[in-house]
């Protein structure tokens, strides 16, 4: 292995112990680490130095950190993964997407170079000379992390805000990024808010408005500057959260509604919506224009999208209950259709979400669906392209609502794994993936319409909901993040 490879392991090793509540942070540190160390090697003359250098560091890193424990007496830093040199199973974004983080910070000024060299490159034998796999110390590390069930884990002390701003649905609700305090929603009165949720009161930052229809979806941008929000009213709309001003308007191309919307993980001036005429844009945020062969049709109104942590797999749902997965190119912005995978004839899908690890154990990536059949689907991804397998599902009832759904931001070392969903019948519903039998570890109740959308602020600590009538409750669960 050469040196600089040795300096990446390293680094590897020691990234879980860095800001251990914001893993998005990890992931673009250690890919930025990658990035700079191959290139400093392709200029390097003298290796000496770099020998130097690995030996210095991780001198530093044992002092910072102290020895990674890999035993069964480890501690609750114990890790349950292990480095293995080449001719492995995944790669290095395997490794630093633990959570649901789709994030790398030159999001807008990074260039099609750079990005090709990133996964074309001469980098990518790197990514793939890293893999996890699962260890003892795993049952160790939840020892430690105490006798809580996920039912306790996840147990809610009451409401701790109420917002009622929005005079109907609230389509989407959303925490910005990294962010325990500031939560977004969207209503189909028109309009977006922006609310302060702690440290109390809770208040209403401000409202956006400038859609002529009913706002259905919206997305922050990985910096939390921008958020960009799609309408009824066949337009998208970017937005200057400091400001509270729309930056930008962009008409749909055909003028049809638009319905869904996401930023490209990895490069923010990207971003793709779908619409009620079943097609899929991809979008450059500068120009306001499609990029050439970023467009592709569905089979209906497309209700729902998601990219995976990557940023290289997009799945589409639609309104005749079919997901299609596409392989986006992350620097021409081209779609290429894949796969299509039928979850119910005819009935429409409302919600697609993708989590690269359900828990700390392996990787096991998954994608989270809801669809018009009282149910909620969870589906493995078992191809580089996006091919879905049936694991489980969990009773909700949806039979006409657009309901979401949403995997819990944290993995947690106790054992099992936790989805959450809105629901027909008022409630939130918390389900233990892991669990055979009686998956539903939690119930709130609280709302007095359907359920339409649930969020977690990124330490979990707070939970919010909305629902039909407009209504907004934020739930604030019982415990520390920290035991976790």
């Amino acid at each position: 292995m050469a040196v600089w490879q040795q300096v990446l392991a390293l680094d590897a090793k020691f990234n879980a112990y860095r800001s251990p509540n914001n893993p998005q942070f990890r992931t673009l540190y250690i890919r930025r680490r990658s990035q700079l160390l191959r290139e400093h090697a392709k200029v390097e003359k003298d290796g000496t130095s770099r020998k130097e250098y690995l030996h210095i560091r991780a001198q530093l890193l044992n002092s910072r950190y102290g020895s990674p424990a890999f035993s069964d007496q480890g501690s609750i830093k114990s890790r349950s993964f292990s480095l293995r040199s080449r001719n492995t199973e995944q790669s290095l974004d395997s490794l630093a997407v633990g959570g649901e983080s789709r994030k790398y910070h030159h999001r807008r000024h990074m260039s099609t170079s750079s990005l090709k060299y990133l996964y074309e490159g001469p980098m990518k034998h790197v990514y793939d000379s890293i893999t996890v796999v699962p260890t003892v110390a795993a049952e160790a590390s939840r020892a430690m992390a105490g006798g809580k069930t996920l039912s306790e884990n996840y147990a809610f002390t009451g409401m701790h805000h109420i917002f009622d701003q929005h005079s109907a649905a609230v389509t989407s609700v959303k925490f910005a990024n990294d962010d325990k305090s500031r939560v977004a929603c969207s209503s189909l009165d028109g309009t977006l808010s922006i609310c302060q949720v702690i440290p109390p009161p809770a208040t209403v930052i401000c409202m956006l408005k400038g859609h002529k229809a009913g706002v259905t979806d919206f997305v922050w941008s990985l910096s939390n500057d921008v958020i960009l929000s799609v309408s009824e009213d066949s337009t998208a709309r970017l937005w200057d959260v400091a400001a509270g001003s729309c930056l930008r308007v962009i008409k749909d191309s055909v003028g049809a509604e638009l319905l869904c919307c996401a930023f490209q993980p990895l490069n923010n001036n990207m971003f793709v919506t779908g619409n009620s005429r079943s097609s899929v844009q991809v979008m450059n945020m500068s120009t306001g224009k499609m990029y050439k062969g970023g467009s592709s049709k569905v089979t209906g109104r497309v209700n729902a999208l998601t990219f995976d942590a990557s940023g290289r797999i997009l799945w589409t749902g639609d309104e005749r209950g079919s997901v299609f997965s596409f392989m986006v190119d992350v620097a021409t912005g081209k779609l290429t259709k894949t796969r299509r995978m039928s979850v119910s004839d005819g009935h429409p899908i409302t919600s697609l979400s993708a989590r690269a690890w359900i828990s700390r154990e392996a990787r096991d990536p998954c994608l989270l669906v809801n669809c018009c059949i009282n149910c909620l689907s969870l589906y493995r991804i078992t191809s580089d392209d996006g091919a879905l397998q049936l694991k489980k599902t969990f009773p909700v009832k949806q039979r006409s609502a657009f309901i979401k759904s949403t995997f819990c931001p944290l993995m947690s070392f106790r054992q099992g794994a936790c989805v959450i969903s809105g629901s027909e019948d008022m409630c939130v519903y918390f389900f233990d993936v892991t669990k055979e039998s009686k998956p539903c570890v939690n119930k709130l109740l609280g709302h007095s319409a359907p359920v339409t959308d649930v969020a977690f602020n990124c330490d979990e600590s707070l939970l919010a909901s909305c629902d039909a009538n407009g209504m907004v409750i934020i739930w604030k669960r019982e415990g520390k993040q920290g035991n976790l």
